[in-house]
């Protein structure tokens, strides 16, 4: 009867952002069934981030490369659109190819590990924040009649988004630091931080975990690992053995560098560059949000055939075009990650000592290399083109 019909999920919902939990039935994500398509899709995200993050990671390589200052190719002389010859610095694949000559292919994921470790950690870290503090669902709105009620609705997922982006980040970026110091070590070739080694020369190299260790805690880490290593290699059972490799192989040399982190720079040493990597990620949270607000609302007519299509990319397009606008915190933060850590590439001529993040900004500023890495396709040479370090 309709007179007896429910009321819907929302109006039992409790003011506590209840309303999953109030719908849910015996297949929704209350029951064992939801539950479990709730961790395969949490599982199926950290499955997808690691490919992507290995996928990009020869580019990213690269950028980081680029973004120290390393040339070791020369320019080339080239023409801009209006004809005039100028001087172009090695693009991505030209430059990963140098890679390849000196490493091999495998060279190109060099900090890989750590990086895929830091990606995952993010992901988890994301779905476990938005499931202790769930969005409440707000009626979508978009008439200019409900501006307010509409830009009430925008501040408040992008607090909500900001939240889980701030703590994902603090919980990742130490090992984002520890990625990128053992890939600028193609600077100087170093081996400071052994993150990517391979597994058959950890192998050979048994003790070489532990003769890195300078503190207690890395000891023991390094104990642990050789541990492990030799119930691992008298284990019969193949599946139990291949797991223990695995993690050793992932492992071992993360631990290394953290100890060496900790001895050398305490526990502030995981979180250089978090700062100037926290403000670009809320500055662009925001400032992404707001502009495609504003211009969804003001800039879009209701009355347009296509205006849900031109709502959909609008996010999209002004995602590009903030990125572009935010990338110098980017760069800064990845420069200070490396910066005076007793690698070649944080270190002059590359670049001088910075004692805080703002002097790096202002460092940058004054050189005119707020933006350098933001293209690895036409990076047109400064002038002088003297001014860079060539190998």
């Amino acid at each position: 009867m309709a007179a007896a019909a429910p009321l819907p999920p929302v109006a039992l919902a409790p003011p506590g952002g209840g309303v999953g939990r109030a719908a849910a039935g015996p297949g929704g994500a209350a029951g064992p069934g939801g539950a479990a398509r709730a961790e395969g899709a949490e599982g199926l995200f950290v499955v997808l981030g690691a490919g992507l993050a290995a996928a990009s990671h020869p580019l990213l390589y690269v950028k980081l490369l680029v973004q120290v200052g390393h040339e070791p190719l020369p320019p080339t002389v080239g023409r801009n659109v209006l004809g005039r010859k100028v001087l172009y610095l090695p693009g991505f694949f030209t430059y990963a190819r140098h890679i390849v000559e000196v490493d091999g292919k495998r060279g190109l994921f060099r900090g890989l590990t750590p990086r895929l470790i830091s990606s995952t950690l993010s992901t988890i870290t994301r779905g476990s924040v938005k499931k202790a503090f769930p969005l409440e669902d707000m009626e979508h709105v978009s008439n200019k009649d409900d501006v307010k009620t509409s830009l009430r609705k925008v501040v408040k997922e992008t607090s909500h988004e900001m939240m889980m982006q701030c703590v994902s980040r603090v919980v990742s970026h130490p090992l984002h630091v520890i990625s990128m110091r053992c890939m600028v070590q193609f600077v100087g070739r170093e081996v400071k931080y052994r993150c990517s080694c391979s597994l058959a020369e950890r192998g050979h190299n048994a003790l070489w975990v532990e003769k890195q260790q300078q503190s207690r805690a890395a000891r023991c880490i390094a104990g642990w690992w050789l541990q492990n290593a030799c119930k691992a290699a008298q284990d019969r059972d193949g599946a139990t053995s291949a797991r223990l490799q695995l993690f050793s192989f992932l492992g071992s040399g993360v631990f290394s560098a953290i100890g060496r982190i900790f001895k050398e720079e305490g526990i502030l040493g995981f979180f250089v560059g978090l700062v100037p990597h926290i403000l670009g990620d809320v500055i662009f949270l925001w400032c992404c949000n707001l502009l495609a607000h504003f211009i969804n609302t003001y800039a879009v007519d209701d009355n347009f055939s296509q205006a849900s299509v031109i709502r959909s990319y609008t996010k999209f397009v002004m995602g590009i075009a903030v990125s572009m606008l935010t990338y110098p915190f980017l760069l800064v933060g990845d420069l200070m990650a490396v910066n005076n850590c007793g690698l070649c590439a944080g270190l002059p001529p590359y670049a001088p000592v910075f004692p805080s993040w703002i002097h790096c900004w202002r460092y940058l500023s004054a050189q005119g290399q707020l933006f350098r890495g933001s293209s690895l396709l036409f990076r047109r040479a400064p002038v002088p083109a003297a001014c860079f370090h060539i190998d």
